[in-house]
């Protein structure tokens, strides 16, 4: 992550000694080190039901992991361009970073990497996954800093409730996403469509591998189910259905149950095994919100010098994301972090809020940092450790090293131990 940026009330310090004396937020890095921990423990936890992703609608614990990044991506931004004059070169660099974000997330969740049961790797370039979790930061990250670098707001400190007219390019763009994704969402309509499910060889005469066809039956508009919502068939256009998450976690709805047999059957809807891409480019314009509004919380924490005013406008700001959230899923727009939803991300992004004024609280203004470093170290070094451990490639290396077959590994018997007994 980028260095930050002092904070506002703090005298510059020549050029020769910013990058010695740039302070950094303990509770930021404590925020992505306990986000990276809750990522790890959720993958390694998923077969707990309010552990894993929510299957459709609903908010298990899972679905707070991505927020929370895209939250703290939107702080860092407000830290790091604070005071700009290079906006040209400042907005090249702040594209590169998230070109470079953006290849890496290609690279470790596009296939490449065959996961803890192979020591294969490669993928087929037809059928590459485009976007992921990296990805999704990565366009977050860009869209709220380009934001932050060419807003046209004041430079003079305003009093804290001034801060939304300040930064009112802000909101509005946040108004026009929120917008566009609902008109896209409830708008589009979606026809029937298709796809095909590989089947296994029917003999040992013809190996080739065969494909059946299925149609899915919609022809209609604005339903958010898993079968004909908008965001889905958006991505099926643009990235091609090959290119798709293939694993989608709808398919862990009763309704989907018999799909487990890898055949499509009377009583298990044909989509079940169809292909959908939970970072897919309708939804990520909420996630693009959700770095925004985080970005929200990064100006409070540059322009408000005292840490209980800081932390009281936190808190009421976030009450009242967290009640309009509430107040859209009662009116029929529900919380699904599959679609992204309006209501979806109001209420993760509260419950970032509610989270990051909790380890303000504690690590920067009770200092309770012994308490906390493990999560400190993680959140300053926080892709290092996404790279290598919650994208598999450090246990893909260990179970490397085996005893005369593969299958004799530290890790297979971790599993066949503790996970499989």
């Amino acid at each position: 992550m980028a260095d930050y940026v002092p904070l506002s009330g703090e005298e510059e310090p020549p050029p020769q000694q910013q990058r010695r004396s740039k302070p950094r937020i303990a509770s930021l890095d404590v925020f992505r080190g306990l986000s990276l921990a809750l990522m790890t423990f959720v993958d390694y936890a998923g077969s707990v039901a309010v552990v894993a992703h929510s299957p459709w609608n609903g908010v298990h614990l899972a679905d707070f992991v991505m927020p929370f990044f895209l939250f703290i991506a939107g702080i860092s931004v407000a830290l790091v361009y604070k005071n700009t004059s290079r906006r040209s070169l400042t907005s090249y660099k702040a594209m590169v970073r998230a070109l470079k974000l953006f290849l890496l997330g290609v690279l470790l969740q596009g296939g490449y990497f065959h996961g803890l049961n192979s020591l294969s790797y490669g993928v087929d370039i037809e059928k590459i996954r485009w976007l992921g979790i990296l990805q999704r930061i990565a366009i977050g990250y860009i869209v709220a800093a380009l934001c932050e670098i060419w807003s046209p707001h004041v430079l003079s400190r305003d009093a804290r409730c001034n801060l939304f007219k300040k930064f009112f390019f802000q909101w509005v763009i946040v108004l026009l996403i929120s917008c566009t994704y609902l008109g896209l969402l409830y708008g589009l309509y979606v026809p029937d469509w298709q796809f095909k499910v590989p089947q296994p060889p029917s003999s040992d005469l013809s190996p080739n591998e065969s494909y059946a066809i299925y149609t899915v039956k919609c022809g209609v508009r604005g339903a958010l189910g898993p079968a004909c919502n908008s965001a889905g068939m958006i991505d099926r256009y643009a990235l091609g259905i090959e290119h798709l998450y293939m694993k989608p976690v709808y398919r862990n709805l009763q309704i989907c149950n018999n799909a487990k047999i890898l055949q499509v059957t009377e009583s298990s809807p044909s989509w079940c095994w169809a292909p959908f891409e939970p970072e897919g480019i309708l939804s990520s314009l909420m996630a693009v919100a959700t770095c925004l509004i985080g970005l929200h919380y990064g100006h409070v924490l540059v322009e408000v010098e005292d840490d209980k005013d800081r932390l009281h406008h936190w808190l009421i700001f976030s009450v009242g994301v967290f009640a309009f959230g509430m107040l859209l899923s009662f009116i029929g727009i529900p919380l699904n972090k599959s679609l992204y939803t309006t209501s979806y991300m109001l209420i993760t992004t509260a419950s970032s809020g509610f989270t990051f004024c909790a380890l303000y609280y504690l690590v920067d203004m009770q200092g309770f940092r012994c308490l906390t470093f493990i999560l400190e170290w993680m959140g300053r070094h926080s892709l290092m450790i996404f790279i290598f451990v919650t994208s598999n490639i450090a246990i893909i290396g260990i179970q490397g090293f085996y005893w005369k077959h593969p299958e004799n590994n530290i890790i297979h018997w971790i599993v066949a131990i503790f996970v499989h007994k």
